[in-house]
């Protein structure tokens, strides 16, 4: 064969991957199903059903002036910002596009075929991808109660393990782990295996957890050297759409993970958004409680219509509801997007985002319908 017949061939690590399915957004829907997209409810993708607030885009609007010229690469306003909320210096902050960039980071950082990462079954998909990008190996550890077995977890540990990610509240089920048992696992971690291994603590949906829940993660990041905390601007905050996020992690790691990092992976609107959305706290509470009542709204229903249901410490919750599949077309035909999760080892459940009042309703009235020759 000539080289000019030679055709592609992808090595074999990133061949295998499967592409994130993101939800399905409400205009495909409308085309798919000929609705009228302004009477779609998305209920998929775990958004802030607020939208952004008012502060973050009057931000935008004055930072609009500036987009002929590039982001600032460091991000110096938005980790000074960031450095007195959290009391940390400024070189503990790496930025990201997303958090999802940050969990990429390092893995692109910290991975290398032959190298292992420990995850929980059930847990965030980007930590499988993540792996599997690198050529590094998967050690998935069965799940407890939906949740992440910490125990097992170190147990998992070999030689060739670099990384492990913990989700905390832990997405796509919705469950926690209290602040002693991640100091266990970290001490028990170091103990073993010193700082050879890096832990990422992934809190996407920290700030929807009751606030004596909250695990004191910038605490522990002070005292063991081998943990990155990683958040989002995409949830609580309102902005999704623009993707930021960012680590705390000791000044070792965080040199690394800005060794590999794109210099101008978060925007200007982005940043000024951000830092605009972490000062306007009377937005936070709002996303909070709104948040809290709508859980409380979606697993009433759930205990009324007799499905098993995880309780949920972040903005969605995770139901079973038998054949998934069927039940998700369904509610789509009835103009209701919410998120299956067969690829998460999951085939009978479905993920429901939090919504507005009227928004949850409208999913319960179709689930209770679509159940009704069931339940009759």
């Amino acid at each position: 064969m000539s080289s000019k017949d030679a055709v592609l061939v992808p090595p074999k690590h990133i061949a295998a991957i499967a592409p994130y399915q993101a939800g399905k957004p409400i205009e495909e829907l409308a085309r798919e199903f000929g609705l009228d997209p302004a009477r779609i409810v998305k209920l998929a993708s775990n958004e802030n059903p607020l939208g952004m607030p008012e502060s973050a885009r009057l931000a935008i609007m004055e930072a609009v002036s500036g987009l002929g010229r590039y982001p600032d690469p460091a991000g110096f306003d938005l980790k000074q910002a960031l450095s007195t909320r959290y009391d940390v210096p400024q070189d503990w902050l790496t930025l990201g596009n997303g958090s999802n960039d940050i969990l990429e980071l390092v893995a692109s950082t910290l991975l290398e075929p032959g190298s292992a990462v420990v995850y929980a079954q059930h847990a965030f998909v980007v930590y499988k991808l993540a792996t599997q990008a690198r050529g590094a190996r998967h050690i998935m550890v069965p799940a407890k109660d939906y949740g992440h077995d910490l125990p097992a977890m170190l147990e998992a540990i070999d030689d060739s393990t670099r990384l492990v990610f913990i989700a905390n509240p832990n997405n796509p089920t919705g469950t926690y782990l209290p602040n002693a048992e991640i100091e266990a696992f970290l001490a028990g971690l170091t103990a073993r295996h010193g700082t050879r291994v890096t832990v990422v603590l992934d809190e996407a949906y920290n700030e929807f957890l009751e606030p004596e829940l909250r695990v004191d993660s910038i605490g522990l990041v002070k005292r063991y050297a081998n943990l990155i905390v990683s958040r989002s601007f995409s949830k609580a905050y309102g902005l999704a759409g623009l993707r930021v996020g960012f680590a705390v992690a000791q000044p070792v790691l965080t040199d690394l993970l800005n060794r590999v990092r794109q210099p101008f992976n978060v925007n200007s609107l982005a940043q000024a958004a951000a830092i605009a959305a972490l000062k306007d706290q009377e937005f936070q509470v709002r996303s909070f409680n709104v948040n809290r009542e709508g859980k409380a709204q979606l697993q009433q229903a759930f205990e009324k219509l007799g499905l098993e249901y995880v309780p949920s410490y972040a903005n969605f919750v995770l139901v079973r509801v038998g054949d998934a599949a069927r039940i998700n077309q369904e509610l789509l035909k009835r103009g209701v997007i919410v998120r299956p999760v067969a690829g998460d080892g999951l085939p009978q459940w479905l993920r429901i985002s939090i919504g507005l009042k009227n928004e949850n309703q409208q999913f319960i009235d179709a689930l209770t319908d679509i159940l009704k020759p069931a339940h009759s």
